[in-house]
């Protein structure tokens, strides 16, 4: 019996190769290609779409290849842009936020009520501030994360109740620029212009594009920003793998909290006057949320970077300062964004559907 049990093993030991199982390589041809890239770089279409409308108003407009048209479009475009890092970063948690506007003009009656009317130091009304914006950032996410409310349901709510806040506190009085260059000069600190021949640059788009290449670089090279994508990819897997998910949920809306303190103050210095009833604080939700869907973040999360974001900003303002110096009527650029963020999230969806 066990003879016949060796030989047996014996034959089928004979019979057995190294390649057990083959799969047929498929050729995934221009397509896949495609869709390979922009999987893995989804910056890759805002940076076309940017390149072609440049050489495109260009055309139109010579002026509009002028250094001094390029350096307005990013003065334009700073504060939404320091908002959609806040925005993108909650985005990449498959959250949305639609208070950031809010908490943006209502950070920027706090820092001119407590400087102006307080007559405490405008530095200690800026530290202040920014404490403040990020408290209701941390609003926001605690009851995300720890109350499991829709981030849309919370942040609607939020908007409304911050909005009415900054309406009550600032009793709807605006704070005129020359009182606060005359008493708070600080707080018009990042208004100051560089000029670098033809290009006027203020130091609030300095803080900017370093705000772009910093959480660039978290997101992409630390065990934190690994933490955002994967929360908003899979926020199961993430806590089977050990990921304290709600404090990343957290941290992420305090984060965006201080962000939109910093765009408060550097809106300050952008327009000098503090209003309360300042239009960002209903545009900028509105408007963040264009640059992130334009720059390739996906709206269900775990995809996109802040790149990309900076991109989607860029677009919107190369769009507007084209199309005003081609003469054209204003709610051409309405229509055209308006198409650019359909067909960015047809492109999201093609390339998840193609990947599952």
């Amino acid at each position: 019996m066990a003879a016949d049990t060796d030989n047996f093993e014996k034959a089928v030991a004979d019979k057995v190769t190294d390649s057990v199982a083959e799969f047929e390589q498929h050729q995934k041809g221009f397509i896949g290609f495609v869709h390979d890239n922009l999987h893995k770089y989804p910056f890759l279409v805002p940076l076309v779409v940017i390149i072609c409308a440049v050489i495109v108003f260009g055309l139109i407009n010579p002026n509009f290849w002028r250094v001094g048209t390029l350096s307005l479009i990013l003065q334009q475009v700073g504060i939404v842009g320091i908002l959609g890092i806040a925005q993108g970063l909650i985005i990449l948690t498959a959250g949305i936020d639609l208070s950031v506007g809010a908490i943006l003009v209502f950070t920027t009656v706090i820092m001119g009520n407590f400087s102006m009317r307080y007559g405490l130091p405008a530095e200690l009304a800026i530290v202040l501030g920014l404490a403040a914006s990020s408290f209701m950032g941390f609003a926001n996410g605690w009851m995300v994360a720890r109350l499991k409310l829709p981030p849309f349901i919370v942040t609607l709510g939020t908007w409304q109740i911050i909005l009415a806040a900054n309406y009550i506190y600032s009793r709807n009085e605006t704070i005129r620029s020359q009182d606060i260059e005359a008493e708070a000069p600080s707080l018009q600190f990042w208004g100051e212009i560089i000029r670098i021949g033809d290009a006027r640059v203020t130091y609030g788009v300095i803080a900017f594009l370093l705000l772009v290449l910093l959480f660039a670089y978290i997101l992409s090279n630390t065990a934190w920003g690994r933490h955002v994508y994967a929360v908003g990819d899979d926020k199961e897997a993430a806590d089977l793998a050990g990921v304290n998910t709600d404090r990343i949920l957290i941290q992420v809306y305090t984060v965006a909290g201080l962000l939109c303190g910093i765009a408060a103050w550097v809106a300050i210095g952008r327009f000098g006057a503090i209003s309360p009833g300042a239009s960002t604080g209903v545009q900028g939700n509105i408007q963040s949320i264009t640059a992130v869907v334009i720059g390739g973040i996906s709206l269900f999360g775990g995809r996109g970077s802040i790149i990309g974001m900076f991109l989607g900003a860029l677009i919107v303002g190369v769009f507007e300062m084209g199309l005003r110096l081609a003469g054209a009527d204003a709610q051409w650029t309405f229509l055209l964004i308006g198409v650019l963020i359909i067909a960015a999230v047809t492109v999201d969806q093609w390339i998840r559907k193609v990947s599952s």
